[in-house]
């Protein structure tokens, strides 16, 4: 079966708390000040009721495999939204569905009206940077906005063509 895209459901902001905290735990990347802490993380289907947001999930036979937002983060430029909240499932990872996921998140925006996107990730997470770098992300010397997730210590932007 293939999977599923769909936008984030309430039923779902469980499920996605303890893939994020697996994850986070997985990569060694439990540090203070980022989402591991961020009391949002419990209720991502609520942040993402904001006004030009989606979060996307794949599923494969009613299992979540993982998901993606975009968000406009304040203190961001007028057009720039940023990618949050990307998590894939140990057992999805390697399959194609993060180059999906990402080439989704990056229409969506478009067709939001985002010139821009932003992101933060960790030099742990090697083969991310390189998906973002394959797809156009192009590396920062510091952070953009107000995530307040700043140890990330790296930082992309993507310019979006129409």
């Amino acid at each position: 079966m293939p999977v599923i895209l769909r936008q984030i459901k309430s039923t779902d902001n469980a499920l996605f708390a303890a893939l994020i905290s697996k994850e986070i735990r997985e990569f060694d990347i439990d540090k203070p000040i980022i989402v591991y802490d961020d009391p949002v993380t419990d209720k991502l289907f609520e942040l993402f009721q904001t006004d030009n947001s989606v979060y996307w999930v794949v599923e494969e036979n009613g299992v979540i495999l993982g998901g993606c937002g975009i968000f406009p983060t304040a203190g961001l430029q007028e057009g720039c939204a940023e990618i949050v909240k990307f998590y894939l499932s140990s057992e999805s990872r390697g399959e194609g569905i993060e180059k999906l996921l990402m080439q989704v998140i990056i229409n969506t925006a478009r067709n939001l009206g985002y010139k821009q996107l932003y992101l933060e990730s960790f030099p742990e997470l090697k083969r991310s940077v390189g998906l973002y770098r394959g797809l156009g992300f192009k590396s920062l010397k510091k952070p953009l906005g107000n995530s307040s997730h700043h140890p990330s210590a790296i930082w992309f932007l993507k310019e979006l063509r129409t």
